[in-house]
């Protein structure tokens, strides 16, 4: 495979230094790619894009009218960390759960980081998914967030920064087990050169997670993953998680409510649930608290919830620490509560909502990158600098009306990676999603999900909005 035309100006790559050398990690993948020729190399995408066809490794795009089941498009070069690297990106995000989950059990409880001037109560009180109904409800050991996907970024200097945290119901971490087994089947003889750290474990980590926040005095708990049904745009894996876990998968209608405990119907009979993966979010999860027309849910959720025999993962909730807002003051939640300085730090961030902020937003509008505080796929954001003068006049409209609705960034020259496209080689914007899994202690299964933009230019990486993934690899030992 030829590299000769591949450009590295204006941008961190992650294979190649700027003057065009080969990063030491990535030394031994590169003399691999160099004994395939296109043919070859293109047989092998060809090959991965039926196997994951055959096996419905899909996503769905609600508002796309000519098909809404894509496969998600996937790149055969990984992305490589080294193993120092993924250290401090362990500590960093590790620190960040911990805080997340003190700020979420605080705003439920005393509300010491408010009183305390640290978060003013004003951005609390009006998230969009902070429950009132829940003040003061305990959940399972205090941990509210157990499964959580944070997005990082490198920028031009190479920098790791947070650029969001999806606290609620993250998605992709199948994508990334499926990524892998992808590549093993492509280059069979590649890992045990490279020395890979397997991802494979990630689901028997995260059925014990689960399993620790079962309600108490329950030795064997019975697990199940609540999914919104076959129409959901991650369908697929919620089914794959329940497989690989061995649990069964439920709709709302499969289950029932009596004396306060959840139980699924099963052809023996009733049969109780101690702990839900809900794929759900807090909406719908519920139609006599919550949204009265909701059919995805069970009704008399909440009080078993309530009433400590079932357990709910991620805690009903968690969604005060989505919002967009909200990220502004991790950094200070990490102070306030452990009294660290942040390892990892956020995106510089400004908030319409704030009269300085608002005014620098609104004169540099074109040059930004604006989001909606809840909205997530990549929707509900405008990134300045690609944008028509009328969608920019639109948000300015739209941030204008409801300014605790938006925050504003730089625009961040993502860092690249060689990705195969019609032309060969060509560097395309990446990010990196994570998986943390907080139960009896916070794990991390080493890899990820690494988005690509596969647009040229691109620097929106969701599937929904043309995006494809790549494998991620976590190199072991030193270097």
């Amino acid at each position: 495979m030829d590299f000769s035309k591949y450009q590295t100006e204006g941008f961190f790559d992650e294979m190649f230094t700027a003057d065009g050398q080969v990063r030491p990690h990535y030394r031994k993948l590169f003399e691999s790619l160099q004994n395939f020729d296109r043919d070859q190399f293109e047989r092998k995408r060809s090959a991965v894009d039926l196997s994951f066809l055959r096996q419905g490794v899909t996503f769905t795009v609600y508002d796309d009218e000519a098909g809404t089941e894509r496969i998600f498009p996937f790149d055969l070069v990984p992305r490589i960390i080294p193993h120092s690297e993924w250290q401090l990106l362990e500590r960093g995000l590790t620190q960040r759960i911990i805080a997340l989950n003190m700020f979420v059990h605080d705003v439920y409880h005393d509300q010491r980081i408010i009183k305390d001037g640290i978060v003013p109560a004003s951005y609390v009180l009006s998230a969009k998914h902070f429950r009132r109904e829940f003040m003061g409800t305990r959940v399972p050991h205090d941990i509210y967030i157990h499964i959580c996907g944070t997005d990082l970024i490198r920028d031009e200097k190479g920098e790791y920064l947070i650029l969001e945290d999806n606290a609620r119901c993250p998605s992709g971490v199948s994508y990334m087990l499926e990524n892998r087994q992808a590549l093993k089947r492509a280059f069979p003889n590649l890992f045990p050169r490279a020395g890979v750290e397997a991802v494979s474990g990630y689901a028997d980590v995260l059925l014990r997670t689960l399993r620790h926040v079962a309600p108490q005095g329950v030795d064997n708990p019975v697990v199940a993953v609540l999914t919104p049904g076959v129409y959901n745009s991650a369908y697929f894996e919620h089914c794959f998680l329940a497989r690989q876990m061995g649990i069964e998968i439920v709709e709302g209608r499969d289950l029932v409510v009596r004396d306060a405990k959840v139980y699924m119907r099963t052809t023996k009979g009733l049969q109780q649930v101690h702990v839900l993966y809900r794929r759900i979010d807090d909406d719908f999860l519920d139609p006599s608290v919550f949204r009265a027309d909701s059919l995805l849910g069970l009704p008399g959720l909440v009080n078993a919830y309530r009433a400590g025999n079932v357990a709910v993962a991620n805690a009903i909730g968690t969604g005060v620490s989505d919002d967009k807002v909200i990220y502004y003051f991790v950094p200070r939640m990490i102070k306030y509560y452990l009294g660290e300085d942040p390892i990892l730090n956020n995106v510089e961030t400004y908030l319409a909502s704030e009269e300085k902020d608002y005014t620098y937003i609104m004169e540099n509008l074109p040059d930004l990158v604006v989001k909606s505080a809840n909205e997530a796929g990549g929707y509900g954001m405008l990134v300045g600098p690609k944008s028509t003068k009328a969608e920019i006049e639109r948000f300015r409209d739209m941030i204008r009306d409801n300014p605790r609705n938006f925050i504003a960034q730089p625009t961040i020259s993502l860092s690249r990676h060689p990705t195969w496209t019609e032309d060969g080689f060509e560097g395309r914007h990446i990010d990196l999603r994570p998986y943390i899994l907080y139960g009896e202690s916070v794990k991390i299964v080493p890899g990820g999900l690494t988005r690509v933009a596969l647009r040229k230019g691109s620097l929106v990486v969701n599937s929904s909005q043309g995006g494809g993934s790549k494998d991620t690899w976590v190199l072991k030992g030193e270097e």
